[in-house]
């Protein structure tokens, strides 16, 4: 298939507005194909084929394409804008579809609660008196409105009347009215505004109705796993192992077969991408198609499987799960400097394929175990790293108020992780879809008041909330996350000190008051200065410092708080665990996270198999058994194959938890070696290919994405770095705004994505774009956008031409002979071999552009943008 046609949505060739290289390039292509109808999805200059989205439409599977632009030479920079913009469906178009788990665990965690606290004592079914008509804890009954009329336009939070009562400063029109509490905080509405952009995401499951028996406890996700003997299939030739055989009787069926496997060339990247995240090297897949074989196939698994470059990628999986950020996010992002420690302990963790059972008790109780030597200990603790990365309201001013959202932050984070259940629904009321009480979610708020989370951060202003951190012994082990401090450094440092101190003094001379906004700016730097220099030893030595969780001396059990309002406080539920793990109350003097724990990672824990069974599948085929990886409860997706979920389940545990093996064991199937290709009968009948007919046609995601380019540019730095630039940078809320202002991350730092600072409140923008997710939340299912920004960067951000650049000049260093060069582009960028009609036309585009370096720095670039480098598959 020529290079343009596999150009997927909005991915063009060399569109920027200084040339028309663009067009050149179409032109080449036409000429190659002998006319431009032959380029799937063309229809003629600014028109566009079938219509794109994060799903694609029938229509464009149908025709097997993705849909193209293409503009004439006259055409403007607007239109070009306009034309990409058309491309995206309007929020409505999208609101019939079921929302998406991310948008149902947003509603839960930051919608679900407001409403509870501050609407549902008028506007619910359980309410006294439904006030003006306007019920809220009901999708339907807030479309339907109230007796004024419509209250919400969905999408449109400016246009919607609740928005409007919300942030009124009309006494007689503003809701919650005073007698109810008054306005909202600003980041309610902010939580309101987004739910209702969203699209108004809500559960359309119910909870039993009153007098009728809540069979929820019954739900398939609460029972044992018990493992299931394959089914016995038709075509006993095609299955290579037990899943291939519960997939295939299951098509079988439905009447449907399996497509065709993916050629070599196109498997071998595809392990490539799914085991390390990057692309294989020109000389591995030369010696892989000399030789194709599955034992070849299956040596370069394991191979793979051993490499470190498998923490990393796998590691960025889970981190994902454990929404790990290097800043606090919510008003003030301040940085955790030291937030790295647990990154790279995940990493270390995966690659030495640590037994799934103990990665979960090591996070969530670490501290609790007993060590060996200080070098055990100090991962230990650094594995507790996860219940202190989450985001944190480091401005609330009621102390209570920002413990109690920790411990929720904790409950949900640790919950929905391990054993996908959304139990901190249940802060508010009884949970409305799972067997979950507001009495089980105090039990655990317990446990967690319980422990000391030592998430650091200095006081200063905005800082109402500052904390400790847990220092680790220098026989530990541990790497430096920064440089020593020499003389130079220590009397820089206490230099600005003393000239901060008088010029404070200066500023209150004679009893004056000093301007606040001079004051402030004091203050912060004598707190940032005196953090780095305490930082050290005295003889310059980096003091090595972890953010962790710990036993409280003293534990201490929780009220249960009414409607989750920290000012109503009322009967005090002993810490332990839910009714659904049998109610366990700790021993007096523990926290009782140890014991939450050991049931997390028990065998016959019903969720924790399943759960992380669940996410492996989902990674390495696009969609996982359970279509809801967040919420295996009732108001989740059922499982696609059951059968299959509790055998890969129970092997799972049988075989010791050992994730590597369930890698290889799924990578070894043929279903994992289908190939993409369209089966128009098989898509007429499970268009979502929830039965497996095929590899679901994937983009890389955002972290394979800029590796990759890195790579194939020959300028990725595979060197782990010791320790973090947000560390380098500080303590404080000026780091996120540092980087943000000076540093160009993605242009200067060359290191693996998982190594870039991951600041809530700056995201970095190759990342962001290619939708890699906000860390507020646990995100176990990415969503995949195609929107213009993503096409623009490709083409005119100054990082992926310099990279370019750097392609171009290695290409030609590696080979002089042009046809001979572009061939081995071919290799590097796509894994394959080219046909001599693609060199023919890449030729003819570098000879069209003058043969110039800045032509092949163009075809690399084409290159980049084009839908087989972006494809997974």
């Amino acid at each position: 298939m020529p290079l343009l046609a596999r150009i997927s949505p909005g991915w063009g060739a060399d569109m920027r507005w200084s040339g028309a290289s663009h067009v050149d390039i179409k032109d080449t292509f036409r000429q190659a194909n002998g006319n431009t109808a032959s380029v799937p999805g063309y229809a003629g200059p600014f028109k566009r084929g079938p219509a794109t989205s994060a799903r694609p439409s029938r229509s464009s599977e149908a025709a097997g394409t993705p849909s193209m632009i293409y503009l004439q030479k006259s055409s403007s920079p607007w239109l070009l804008v306009a034309a990409l913009a058309a491309l995206w469906p309007a929020p409505q178009a999208r609101a019939a579809e079921p929302p998406p788990a991310a948008d149902l665990a947003f509603f839960e965690k930051e919608v679900r609660p407001v409403l509870a606290r501050h609407c549902h004592a008028c506007h619910a079914a359980t309410a006294p008196e439904i006030r003006s008509g306007l019920r809220l804890d009901s999708r339907v009954a807030i479309l339907a409105g109230g007796d004024g009329g419509e209250v919400v336009v969905v999408g449109q939070p400016a246009r919607s009347r609740l928005v409007e009562v919300l942030t009124s400063r009309d006494p007689d029109v503003q809701m919650p009215p005073k007698s109810h509490g008054g306005p909202l905080p600003r980041e309610a509405v902010a939580a309101i505004e987004e739910w209702i952009r969203r699209g108004l995401p809500m559960p359309t499951d119910e909870p039993p109705a009153a007098g009728r028996p809540d069979t929820r406890a019954a739900h398939w996700s609460f029972q044992p796993p018990r493992d299931h003997a394959p089914p016995t299939v038709a075509d006993a030739s095609w299955p290579r192992t037990d899943p291939d055989r519960f997939l295939l009787a299951r098509l079988e069926s439905a009447g449907l077969r399996p497509v065709a496997e993916a050629d070599p060339a196109t498997l071998f990247r595809r392990i490539h991408f799914d085991l390390s995240g990057l692309p294989p090297e020109p000389a591995e897949v030369e010696a892989f198609l000399a030789d194709p074989s599955r034992e070849r196939l299956l040596a370069e698994i394991d191979r793979l499987l051993a490499s470190p470059r498998f923490g990393e990628r796998w590691g960025r999986h889970w981190l994902d799960v454990a929404r790990y950020a290097e800043s606090s996010g919510k008003e003030t992002d301040f940085a955790y400097p030291h937030a790295w420690r647990y990154r790279d302990y995940v990493v270390r963790a995966l690659n030495a394929d640590m037994p799934f059972d103990q990665f979960a008790m090591e996070q969530i109780a670490g501290d609790c175990f007993a060590a060996r030597d200080d070098r055990e200990r100090a991962e230990l603790l650094v594995a507790t790293g996860f219940l202190a990365v989450g985001a944190k309201s480091h401005a609330e001013r009621n102390r209570l108020q920002f413990e109690m959202d920790v411990v929720d932050e904790q409950i949900d984070a640790v919950t929905q992780a391990f054993l996908g259940l959304t139990v901190a629904c249940a802060r508010c009321h009884d949970h409305k879809y799972d067997p979950i009480s507001q009495r089980d979610y105090y039990a655990l708020a317990g446990i967690f008041r319980s422990t000391d989370t030592r998430y650091g951060t200095i006081r200063v202003v905005q800082n109402a909330n500052p904390g400790d951190l847990v220092e680790l012994p220098r026989t530990a082990g541990q790497p430096d996350g920064v440089p020593p401090l020499d003389a130079r450094g220590r009397e820089f440092l206490e230099n600005q000190l003393d000239r901060l101190a008088d010029q404070f003094a200066s500023l209150t001379a004679g009893g004056g008051r000093p301007d606040p906004g001079q004051a402030i700016r004091n203050r912060t730097l004598v707190a940032t200065f005196s953090a780095r220099l305490e930082s050290y030893a005295a003889d310059g030595t980096p003091r090595q410092f972890a953010m962790a969780a710990l036993d409280r001396r003293v534990p201490r059990d929780s009220p249960l708080f009414l409607r989750g309002e920290v000012e109503k406080p009322g009967v005090v539920v002993p810490r332990g665990l839910p009714a659904l793990a049998g109610g366990t109350r700790p021993d007096a003097a523990e926290s009782g996270r140890l014991e939450l724990a050991r049931w997390i990672a028990a065998a016959d824990n019903p969720l924790t198999a399943r759960v992380i069974v669940n996410r492996v599948w989902l990674q390495l085929f696009g969609r996982g058994l359970v279509n809801s990886p967040d919420n295996f409860g009732v108001a989740g997706e059922p499982p696609s194959h059951p059968e299959l979920l509790d055998h890969l389940a129970t092997r799972f545990v049988a075989d010791g938890w050992k994730i590597k093996g369930l890698i290889r064991h799924l990578m070894a199937s043929r279903a994992y070696a289908l190939s993409t290709r369209h089966d128009p009968q098989a898509f007429e009948i499970d268009p979502d290919n929830v039965l497996r007919w095929r590899m679901t046609p994937a983009r890389l995601d955002a972290e394979a994405i800029r590796d990759g380019i890195l790579f194939t540019a020959g300028t990725l730095d595979l060197r782990p770095p010791a320790g973090s630039t947000v560390e380098n940078i500080g303590e404080g809320f000026a780091a996120a705004r540092l980087i943000a202002r000076g540093q160009p991350l993605d242009e200067t730092v060359f290191t693996r994505a998982i190594y870039l600072p991951a600041l809530r409140g700056t995201p970095l923008e190759p990342l962001a774009l290619f939708d890699a997710p906000s860390p507020g939340v646990v995100t176990g299912d990415r969503p995949e956008t195609t929107v213009p920004a993503q096409s623009l960067y490709l083409l005119n951000d100054r990082f992926v031409i310099r990279q370019a650049e750097e392609a171009a000049a290695w290409l030609a260093e590696e080979e002089p002979n042009e046809r001979r060069r572009a061939a081995r582009a071919w290799l590097r960028f796509f894994g394959r071999q080219p046909s001599a009609a693609e060199i023919d036309a890449a030729l003819d585009f570098v000879r069209r552009r003058g043969q110039t370096t800045k032509a092949w720095t163009e075809l690399c670039q084409a290159l980049w943008a084009s839908h087989e480098f972006l494809a997974r598959n």
